[in-house]
């Protein structure tokens, strides 16, 4: 299995990346260790993997599968469950643009990778962007999963917001639900849309019920 300095590397690569495989992997090492603090409970490697395993699967969905790739890396590279409104992702954003840059991808790439970035805030796209809409769509995969996997999510959700206290998170959480279910489409792409958009909102109806 390749391994996700690798598939850093390869996406890096793609993208315009100029710097030696040396400096790639360690910013790929430096990318791990940031989703593996201690503050993160469900916005893991395990998230970041979940996330890059669909991009790839359906990457001839996407112009630019590399670009998506790379959003993927840096979508929570900036992590904390303290802040406020969309802070964690414009940090991000700005992260991913100033961290591609320097590893010698286009300016001109690193800005769209930003721009992916930050479309994960708030999961909507424009018409006719399929990267963005490849982006988001994987993202928001783990709402379409069985029962126990749903539940894995919901609770490592709550573990990462402990600081939380129970009313407002609850009052939180069912802000993040409507918002979801009030999407015209949870899922963009029509070959996910037709795979996991029933099971996405009976998940989060549920979810909704037991709040």
């Amino acid at each position: 299995m390749t391994s996700l300095v690798d598939r850093f590397r390869s996406a890096s690569r793609a993208a315009g990346a100029t710097v030696p495989d040396d400096d790639l992997d360690a910013a790929a090492g430096y990318l791990v260790g940031r989703w593996s603090e201690p503050q993160r409970q469900y916005h893991t490697v395990t998230h970041l993997t979940e996330v890059l395993d669909v991009v790839d699967r359906y990457a001839d969905l996407a112009p630019h599968p590399e670009r998506v790739q790379l959003a993927a890396w840096m979508h929570d590279a900036v992590y904390d469950p303290r802040a406020l409104g969309d802070a964690n992702e414009r940090d991000s954003a700005e992260f991913a643009a100033g961290l591609l840059t320097t590893l010698g991808v286009p300016a001109a790439t690193a800005e769209e990778v930003a721009r992916l970035v930050g479309l994960t805030a708030g999961h909507a796209t424009e018409a006719d962007d399929p990267d963005g809409e490849l982006l988001c769509d994987a993202d928001l995969a783990v709402l379409a999963g069985d029962e126990e996997a749903y539940r894995a999510y919901t609770e490592a959700i709550r573990r990462e917001y402990a600081h939380v206290p129970d009313d407002d998170f609850k009052t939180g959480r069912t802000q993040v639900l409507k918002a979801l279910l009030e999407l015209p489409s949870i899922y963009r792409l029509a070959p996910l849309r037709e795979q996991w958009e029933e099971k996405a909102r009976a998940n989060l109806t549920q979810e909704m019920a037991t709040l």
